[in-house]
């Protein structure tokens, strides 16, 4: 479900369930691995990739249906999965290796960058077409990672960015194709592994307090 290596000064987090949802076990798995890189010491960078065409495709609405009363405890896990990316002590790249949407597109904004393949994969925030709104959390975090104009319009028409539409709009770092996706992923993270990891978190917590506030706050408002 979920492995961890790595490549010289950079940690490679691999997704590998599928769709990569974030059931509960894909949440104990990922906190764990972050539990590992956190105690780094010396040079060090994330990049986070899925399998096949999937980046990941967010919360596990299947699970959720069975447990509609651990709703809000469940909306705390996620959320806290986006605060500690998002408060990470190096810098993080995300490499979309297939489709990134809604909570899966969420998660790559946590990152600092985002590499995404070029042939094949959309990115989209489809909240407005699955009748559903976004948390004070969520909100937050889209905001304060996008462009004014490419929140809005992501949040509210749903639109599906290809990679170049992702790029343009300020979504994306780097597009490329399949097989150098993950390699191109490595090497940004590779050169921002020397920066000092304390520093890159307290510059980053300052930039975004709000997001990290409403994250950490009530899921529900």
């Amino acid at each position: 479900m979920i492995d961890l290596q790595r490549d010289g000064d950079v940690y490679v987090l691999r997704f590998d369930a599928g769709e990569n949802r974030f059931g509960p076990g894909f949440l104990d798995a990922a906190g764990d691995a972050l539990g590992a890189v956190e105690k780094n010491e010396g040079p060090g960078a994330l990049v986070t990739v899925g399998t096949g065409k999937f980046y990941s495709n967010g919360l596990d609405l299947d699970w959720l249906g069975a447990n509609q009363d651990r709703f809000e405890d469940y909306l705390r896990r996620v959320h806290g999965l986006y605060a500690r990316i998002l408060a990470l002590p190096m810098p993080t790249v995300a490499a979309l290796n297939g489709h990134a949407f809604a909570g899966g597109a969420m998660l790559a904004l946590a990152h600092d960058f985002a590499v995404m393949r070029t042939d094949r994969g959309y990115f989209c925030l489809p909240e407005v077409d699955l009748g559903m709104s976004f948390t004070p959390g969520m909100d937050a975090l889209i905001r304060s990672r996008l462009p004014t104009v490419t929140a809005h319009e992501a949040m509210i028409t749903g639109r599906r960015y290809t990679a170049a539409e992702a790029l343009a709009a300020g979504i994306v770092r780097r597009t490329a194709a399949e097989d150098e996706v993950l390699p191109a992923a490595v090497e940004l993270a590779a050169s921002l592994a020397g920066k000092d990891g304390g520093v890159v978190a307290k510059i980053r917590t300052a930039m975004y307090r709000t997001a990290l506030d409403a994250l950490n706050g009530p899921a529900l408002g």
